[in-house]
């Protein structure tokens, strides 16, 4: 199954846990792929940099190298304007070029969306809970 991640719930599995831990753990052990563009792997390297920063430097900045090599990079062509937050609709544009079926989000920018074309978009918890075994 294709997914695309937003960066908010990549931020929870690696520094919190959770459903979000298990998604990308699933990813790693490549049950799902995760699919992403340049754009999107540049913010999450962004963000887990300033986390790692806040953090005072406890964990390896190398932390992101096992999810990306696992991922499935993709060159971006569509052009939506559908998110409250113009930031957003990177993920949807990726979802539709790579044909992903879902975009596993927190951000409610996204979220009041649902569904986008044939892309769903939920939570890491309804993810989990729909397609990842316990």
């Amino acid at each position: 199954m294709r997914i695309v991640v937003d960066t908010n719930v990549l931020i929870s599995g690696i520094f919190f846990g959770g459903f979000p831990r298990r998604i990308l753990t699933s990813i790693i052990n490549k049950q799902l792929t995760a699919c992403a563009t340049t754009e999107i792997i540049n913010e999450y390297e962004e963000i887990v940099e300033e986390m790692i920063d806040r953090k005072q430097g406890h964990l390896n900045r190398s932390i992101l190298a096992p999810l990306i090599q696992t991922m499935e990079i993709i060159e971006p062509v569509s052009h939506i304007e559908a998110c409250r937050d113009p930031d957003d609709d990177k993920f949807l544009e990726c979802a539709r070029d790579s044909h992903a079926l879902y975009v596993v989000s927190g951000d409610k920018d996204l979220l009041v969306i649902e569904k986008y074309e044939n892309i769903q978009i939920v939570t890491a918890k309804d993810f989990c809970e729909k397609y990842l075994q316990v």
